[in-house]
């Protein structure tokens, strides 16, 4: 019962500063009037004290009222709230003037000096008491068990030492380095706390038992990953990072794997892409994968008209609709050529993204039937759509390991790039977009390193000089995009992955991120089924530049069609799928 009374709400908080104001407007009226007589108040003037505070407290009240100061949190008083405080004053006192004017002779004797006191004394009454909360709480964190360096003397610095001080955040932030910009900043102070060098960063981490990192500034992913380094060869292993969620908001997530493999493409043309984008009817193939959700969310980002999303599995389907309200799905599989001619008659598609693929190496060696039917005939059914409905532009994603494949899944993508390359298109553009691996896929190596180092260990990689490339997701996907803006038909665009990782230093830096170095161990399992040691982007030299650094083009591959078709047929009938495959494709030389 007493915890449900005092509990505060919007009327408890209003009329809890109503009564108060009314108190210290009492209070500073009087203090105006003991002042301008030096304590001494002569009886004649004592009329005119109560008829200025009959008239003059509602109009504060009234004033107080209009710039919603009855309706603010206490702990968070802030500095508009401040402004607000001294309009609601300059308002109330304005309007008492012209009162005054009007019945002037109804307040005589009136000392009107008084009033100027009064003004200044009220100020700083209800301000003080309004800010209070807020500078007790100040100088009182409730979080000083969990000290933390902050990275950037920048606004995000200063946003995360108010959010600290109002208890918003588990840190509390006792110093800030000027790590790479505003180092002209060194020695100055943010919310009382000091900015120090960069040279400083080791001594003031040994100040604390168990120190905290806050990255505030933006920083390259070479500069991360040095910090990083740094910082766990300090000992230091609880490193978070600002993320912004608008234009104002951010929050502390931890720093991850992610954030020092990704490589930023300093060209990403949005203009570009949302000039291509914008109110055109998209359908998106493979629509709840890893890929196609995120260039679903890109191509609602950048302003379809309409989105249609094809997808065999009912979970991940559901999943991306959830995410995109308005969205047509389609639960579908690429395979079954009679549902996707009723859904492209129905829906009239302007720009096809076909995402659909099995792509698990050892899973495609062994169900080689199943992959090459959902990868070949899949994809063959979707650029046959394409054409047969007079699609713009098809956009057909591909991967680094069709590239002289070594398995099943790579000679199928490899199959599915010379059909698109060499198939007779009409009125509709098909490209097709070569990558390598992006991070954090369904499948890929991180989110099982995860798994395995907080399980304690081992974490298995399969050899110490295997490499591959990673990207981002929503930076490859930004980039297929740009490809197709720039694609006039029958062209292989790749794009540049930056310098491959070996994987057992990928392994070593998520143990080291996760605290866990010298406790869990890294076992080698020996190369898998059909996987290579050293995936490649391009076939041979013939690849040319665009016009943007992150995209090449590579020249094609002439196929007779009518002999393609024919191999294809009998590839999808062939008991011996790899054979046929190297039918199609010569270099495919199988590592079973």
């Amino acid at each position: 019962m007493i915890e449900r009374v005092f509990r505060p709400t919007a009327l408890k908080r209003s009329l809890f500063f109503l009564f108060l104001d009314i108190a210290l407007s009492f209070a500073s009226l009087y203090l105006a009037y003991l002042l301008r007589f030096n304590f001494h108040v002569p009886v004649i003037y004592l009329h005119s004290l109560g008829l200025i505070f009959v008239i003059l407290i509602p109009l504060k009240i009234f004033s107080l009222f209009l710039f919603r100061n009855y309706f603010i949190v206490w702990r968070f008083f802030g500095f508009a709230d401040a402004k607000n405080v001294i309009k609601a004053h300059l308002l109330a006192y304005l309007l008492f003037g012209v009162v005054y004017l009007l019945f002037e002779s109804y307040f005589r004797p009136f000392p009107r000096s008084v009033i100027a006191i009064d003004f200044f004394l009220s100020l700083i009454f209800v301000g003080a008491v309004r800010a209070s909360r807020r500078i007790l709480q100040e100088h009182n964190p409730k979080q000083k068990e969990r000290p933390a360096l902050l990275i950037g003397a920048n606004q995000q610095a200063g946003t995360i030492v108010r959010s600290a001080l109002q208890g918003s955040i588990l840190y509390y932030p006792v110093a800030i380095v000027a790590y790479k910009e505003n180092e002209n900043m060194v020695g100055a102070y943010i919310n009382n706390i000091k900015v120090y060098d960069k040279d400083h960063l080791r001594e003031l981490l040994a100040t604390s038992p168990k120190p905290s990192v806050i990255i505030a500034e933006k920083l390259s992913t070479v500069d991360l990953q040095t910090l990083a380094n740094e910082l766990n060869s300090y000992g230091v292993f609880d490193i978070k990072k600002v993320k912004m969620l608008g234009s104002k908001d951010e929050k502390l997530e931890d720093l991850s794997i992610e954030d020092l493999l990704a490589r930023h493409p300093k060209d990403l043309d949005t203009e570009a892409i949302a000039a291509f984008i914008r109110g055109k009817r998209i359908l998106i193939t493979g629509a709840g994968g890893s890929i196609g959700s995120e260039i679903a969310r890109q191509c609602e980002k950048f302003g379809a008209a309409a989105l249609t999303l094809v997808e065999s599995s009912e979970f991940n389907l559901y999943q991306i609709g959830e995410q995109i309200e308005g969205a047509s799905l389609r639960l579908l599989s690429v395979t079954d050529k009679e549902g996707l001619e009723e859904i492209f008659a129905e829906v009239k598609p302007e720009v096809v993204i076909h995402a659909a693929a099995y792509k698990h190496v050892p899973i495609c060696e062994h169900n080689k039937a199943a992959a090459v039917k959902n990868n070949v005939l899949g994809t063959k059914n979707v650029i046959d759509c394409a054409i047969a409905h007079k699609v713009q532009k098809a956009v057909v994603i591909s991967t680094d390991k069709a590239v002289r494949p070594t398995n099943v899944m790579g000679a199928t993508k490899r199959v599915t790039e010379l059909y698109a390359q060499n198939v007779p298109s009409g009125e509709t553009e098909i490209v097709v977009v070569r990558f390598g691996n992006v991070l954090g896929s369904s499948g890929s190596v991180i989110p099982k390193f995860k798994q395995q180092i907080e399980s304690g260990g081992p974490v298995t990689v399969t050899h110490p000089e295997i490499t591959r490339y990673f990207m981002l997701i929503p930076e490859a996907c930004q980039l297929v995009l740009q490809t197709a803006t720039i694609a006039k038909g029958g062209e292989l665009f790749i794009l540049d992955m930056g310098a491959p990782v070996k994987i057992v230093d990928l392994a070593r830096q998520m143990i080291r991120l996760y605290g866990k170095e010298g406790e869990v161990e890294i076992v080698f399992t020996g190369l898998r089924p059909g996987e290579k040691l050293y995936e490649e982007l391009l076939i041979d030299e013939r690849e040319a530049k665009t016009r943007y650094s992150s995209i090449f083009i590579t020249r094609p591959t002439p196929y007779d069609f009518s002999q393609l078709l024919h191999d294809i047929d009998i590839l999808l009938e062939a008991e011996d799928k790899v054979a046929a495959l190297q039918k199609i494709v010569p270099e495919f030389v199988h590592q079973p």
